[in-house]
């Protein structure tokens, strides 16, 4: 039965484009530039990919985010993640990405929006559709966040929300309330990690502060019984990375993952892959492993796989075209 869920058509609706610099376009991208990274080859890199926290992870990301400078960098870097998504399934694409960590090292936000908007346009070859989310790191002085949106807002083509990301614990949404609600008012989406380090007054501050319409991670909302509740109620979407849970620390191991009570209490829940050349796969291969894991049946991937598409900004006519290819897939033998 899970041998073709790899193939599942669904949508990836939490997905860091620059978690996606795999360490053999790193030393592409590094030799065009002229840049020398810190690690004596491909092999080396990948072994560093071992991370205690959080923190830890997110050192090694914006060290290695230095080999993107240009245009060009930026549409090869999203391309090459299509090409690997398609391959799992992925047929609708939502991709953050982090403009801040881009601009305060001096490169021009239009080369960093200009490229990615070319992979997504690109990426119709290879029958996915997709979108930007333009996030905002929390753990660095709103100020930039300020700046990127002043400077994003003139041109909103191809974005479809803003979101949070970044070091979560010590670093509440409440903020960026104020980008938020401009964003929500020129009609973007508004999405937030919460939940995954920090507690579930986190989820609740997204939901509040930002009006957060999708949560990204949202693991520990089960701590709190009165927050599941509302979420079942509003049914508001978890997007959920097992792959990135475990590497990361947030559970201990795939096996007391959280999944199956998420589901269990009728939360609508997504698996995605987050950083998935950190964290050691794309969406079709978190989708395969839970499934393995927690013994899914095909109805139960199918739900998976559905609850991605209704979560996802895209349009009511894709959103069927999706859905139509999720029944066919069910319907299908799958031995």
């Amino acid at each position: 039965m899970t041998a073709d869920a790899l193939l599942l058509p669904k949508a990836e609706l939490h997905l860091h484009i620059e978690g996606t610099l795999e360490p053999e376009l790193a030393f592409e991208l590094a030799a065009r530039n002229g840049i020398t990274l810190p690690f004596g080859s491909v092999e080396e890199l990948r072994a560093a990919y071992s991370f205690t926290d959080l923190q830890s992870f997110l050192d090694l990301y914006y060290a290695c985010m230095d080999v993107l400078r240009t245009r060009e960098d930026f549409r090869d870097l999203a391309a090459a993640y299509f090409e690997r998504a398609a391959a799992e399934g992925v047929r609708h694409a939502e991709l953050f990405f982090d403009a801040q960590a881009h601009t305060s090292r001096g490169v021009a936000y239009a080369d960093v929006v200009g490229g990615l908007r070319d992979a997504v346009d690109d990426a119709a070859r290879l029958g996915v559709s997709g979108s930007l989310i333009l996030s905002f790191l929390r753990d660095a002085p709103v100020e930039q966040a300020e700046a990127v949106w002043a400077e994003a807002r003139r041109d909103l083509a191809g974005i479809v929300g803003v979101g949070l990301d970044s070091a979560e614990v010590g670093n509440p949404p409440g903020k960026f309330a104020a980008i938020y609600a401009e964003a929500r008012a020129l009609g973007l989406h508004a999405v937030a990690h919460a939940g995954e380090e920090g507690g579930p007054e986190y989820v609740w501050g997204a939901l509040r502060d930002l009006g957060a319409e999708r949560i990204d991670h949202g693991i520990r909302s089960l701590e709190d019984p009165e927050l599941v509740r509302h979420l079942v109620e509003h049914r508001v979407p978890l997007t959920v990375c097992p792959f990135s849970n475990v590497r990361l620390r947030a559970v201990d191991t795939l096996a007391v993952h959280p999944l199956p009570e998420m589901l269990s209490a009728g939360l609508h829940v997504t698996v995605n892959s987050d950083d998935p050349a950190y964290f050691g796969g794309y969406a079709g291969q978190n989708l395969q492993a839970v499934a393995e894991q927690f013994g899914l049946s095909r109805g139960d991937l199918a739900t998976l796989a559905r609850n991605s598409v209704t979560a996802s900004f895209a349009s009511a006519q894709r959103q069927a075209e999706l859905l139509a290819d999720i029944d066919t897939w069910e319907a299908a033998d799958g031995a």
